[in-house]
């Protein structure tokens, strides 16, 4: 067969996983009915005799509800589970492969180091990929004269490792990652001595590069501005000795920031990027990475074109997800930071429409996020100018026939520098559409939720490929501080869509498929666990203190029901980690890890997204830290739990550990007189207690730094003492 005529893609259905999802969903549907059935005819004696408290039972009810409500949602993943392949290799020649722009954004060179920031712009500009049809752009959202002085260190750095890369055909894209692996060149130039004179050359320039810039990071804080003009520069050596043509673009960008004005976080920064690129690249494709998720394996670029140049689904497909994957990940994963429960879930999205936006690692159209295709015949020009801004230059770039501007010297002219400082300007949207129904949604801090939502109801759709080397690398988050904070921002973004107009299960039924709407409500609404949880965490253990029993006696049959469920939420959890290819004791990672957000981050995103919707609440926005703590760090790599954690995450947390501790032991004794109406109650307690075991080593056993302060311990006993009293009084009624 010509290789021409091979397919650039494969999509394989996961036909074993499939057939378990829907035996699953079957069997367990038949135990929900009857759990439900139990529920409903013992709810009708209750209210006749008053034989356990109203109040309680409903309210465990209630969380059934919800546990079930979630548990359907999240059924539409499992539906149809699919893997999808990419062959680059069998891309015709470089001259056919269309422009790629790439984007980067910043915003705080105290928070994000420039070493790490800069280090994934070079890695952009030694991707596999023509260097005329590949350009970076970096926005500051900062504007700090420490960032652009790095990556004009950067360009220096870039004009060595670039052909070295492409010379040697390295597999790493990244200098500071390639210096610090094992690999050597592509096996022909293995003991070549030009190859390592030139290695112990790039050494040697990337000493001097870090060097630089550790002097240039002194008091980076203070160079960070929130009041400052827009400042576009294209990057290029003073004494213009480089070979432009051997390396990619760069550019760099800090839009116009002003306190009256809202810059609606990395939505408006990618919005910008998108109107600077456009009138100086304007590549019909563009790659969104996060400052410190540098280029591993450099062919991302060429695998999205294996979606794109294919005839038969290209017109259809708006952006192509890459996962996120982590260099900096332990052995345990107690903080779940590998992200491996939204990538389980990532493969069920494939097999409807696609994948949401992850944030970071996607390769777009502009014609999807422009909402229309290019121009080829008149239209009205005002039309024009209400979407998409005043700027002439940018309307012309719409036009199949627009040529950007930027000269071959790459250094722009007078009137070019005044457009791209109109493009940049903080009020460049204000009486547009821009930002509401074009570009990227100004939603908070979750804008590729609503951008990828608004643009499957409009008929596109995605692809999410994990190739076995990573395309990416980046560095996750190491203590559970910054893990309950980061994720809590996540929920409470999530959960404003779940609050507004855009809420899939009333905006999206009649645009998508129903299984994708589930699928995208269960995202933007998995904050709700928090009522199950607490119902089920305070209710039952309270109930099991004064010997009421909430479920069917140990001889009912009924009992078998509610065990069955149980463990088949067990046994499903562990199938899925085994067939991911994770290590058994992740499942108790994982769960500890839900249970955490459950009690915390859900309970926070829910209670500012309901402030946020009464207007309450002003949005903001807080970068998780990149810089390292060595002792924490330390800790994380051997598997324990750093509790430096804020007061307000880390008190719900241990308040309910504490009051399902006291119930299982205390409880033991009523559990003597009634074991068989409170043996289901006791086993809660216990698996609460057990999977948490962890909490109890940091409140009583542990004497180090990372210890759960005592100062928490006592509040917390504090508080699980007042949930226990104000429980109580539900008892009677």
């Amino acid at each position: 067969m010509d290789g021409s005529s091979l397919p650039l893609n494969a999509r394989h259905v996961l036909t074993k996983e499939l057939i378990i999802n829907r035996i699953n969903m079957f069997v367990n549907g038949i135990a929900i009915v009857a759990l439900f059935y139990y529920r409903a005819t013992t709810l009708g004696r209750i209210i006749e005799t008053r034989e356990t408290p109203l109040v309680p039972y409903l309210i465990v009810v209630f969380s059934e509800i919800m546990f079930t409500f979630m548990w359907i949602l999240y059924q539409a993943y499992r539906w149809r589970p699919v893997k999808l392949e990419v062959y680059p290799e069998r891309l015709t020649g470089d001259e056919k492969l269309p422009p790629v722009d790439v984007f980067v954004c910043t915003a705080d060179p105290s928070k994000e180091p420039s070493l790490g920031v800069m280090n994934t712009v070079v890695s952009a500009l030694a991707l596999d990929y023509p260097p005329d049809k590949l350009a970076v752009y970096l926005q500051d959202d900062g504007g700090s004269y420490v960032t652009l002085n790095a990556i004009r260190e950067a360009w220096k750095l870039a004009r060595f490792w670039v052909p070295f890369r492409r010379k040697y055909e390295l597999k790493i894209a990244c200098p500071a990652a390639y210096l610090l692996s094992k690999e050597s060149a592509h096996e022909n130039f293995i003991g070549s001595s030009e190859f390592a004179a030139e290695k112990k050359m790039i050494e040697k320039k990337y000493a001097e590069f870090q060097e630089a810039l550790e002097k240039n990071s002194v008091n980076a804080s203070a160079s960070v501005s929130r009041d400052h003009a827009p400042a576009i520069e294209v990057i290029t050596d003073e004494n213009g000795d480089s070979n432009l043509k051997d390396i990619p673009l760069l550019v760099y960008t800090a839009r116009e920031k002003r306190p009256a004005h809202p810059h609606h976080f990395k939505g408006g920064a990618l919005n910008v990027l998108l109107r600077v690129s456009a009138v100086i690249t304007n590549a019909p494709y563009f790659l969104v990475l996060d400052c410190d998720m540098y280029c591993n394996n450099p062919s991302s670029a060429r695998g999205a074109m294996c979606f794109y140049l294919d005839p038969k689904i290209a017109p259809k497909i708006a952006w192509v997800q890459y996962p996120q994957k982590f260099h900096n990940l332990s052995e345990y994963d107690i903080y779940g930071g590998s992200l491996n429960a939204i990538y389980k879930s990532a493969i069920g999205f494939d097999g409807l429409q696609g994948p949401n936006l992850y944030g970071c690692n996607f390769v777009m159209t502009r014609e999807s996020i422009y909402g229309i295709g290019k121009i080829e015949k008149d239209v009205d020009l005002n039309q024009l100018k209400k979407t998409f801004g005043s700027s002439n230059e940018f309307i012309n770039s719409l036009y199949k026939s627009y040529i950007p501007q930027l000269p071959e010297h790459r250094k722009p002219s007078a009137e070019l520098q005044k457009e791209l400082q109109l493009l940049a300007s903080c009020t460049y949207d204000n009486g547009t559409d821009w930002g509401e129904e074009v570009g990227y949604r100004y939603f908070t801090v979750v804008e590729d939720a609503i951008t990828s939502l608004s643009l499957h109801c409009k008929g596109w759709i995605s692809v999410y490929i994990d190739p076995a080397s990573p395309c990416f690398l980046g560095a996750t988050t190491t203590n559970l501080n910054d893990m309950l904070v980061q994720q809590t921002r996540w929920a409470f973004g999530l959960m404003q869509i779940g609050l507004s107009r855009f809420n899939p299960l009333i905006y999206g039924p009649l645009r998508m498929s129903i299984l994708e709407s589930l699928c995208y409500a269960y995202n933007f609404l998995e904050s709700l666990y928090v009522f199950p949880v607490y119902g089920l965490a305070i209710i039952p253990p309270i109930c099991l203190l004064y010997g009421i029993p909430l479920y069917p006696k140990v001889t009912d049959p009924y009992f078998i029901v509610f065990a069955f469920i149980f463990l088949s939420a067990r046994l499903k959890h562990i199938q899925e980690t085994v067939a991911f290819g994770d290590p058994l004791r992740n499942t108790v990672y994982e769960l500890r890890v839900w249970m955490m957000k459950s009690v915390a981050c859900y309970f926070y995103a829910v209670l500012n997204g309901i402030l946020d919707r009464l207007g309450l609440r002003e949005a903001n926005f807080s970068l998780t830290s990149k810089v390292v703590d060595d002792e924490q760090e330390t800790r994380f790599k051997q598997g324990v739990y750093d509790f430096q954690v804020s007061p307000a995450l880390l008190i719900p947390i241990c308040s309910l550990y504490i009051l399902n501790l006291a119930a299982f032991i205390i409880g033991i004794a009523r559990l003597f007189q009634k074991k068989d109406e409170l043996l289901a109650q006791a086993v809660l307690s216990f698996f609460v207690v057990i999977v948490n075991y962890h909490l109890v080593e940091g409140m009583f056993l542990r004497k180090d730094k990372g210890r759960i302060a005592p100062s928490v311990t006592l509040l917390s006993i504090a508080v699980s003492a007042i949930i226990l009293a104000c429980g109580s009084l539900l008892v009677f009624y």
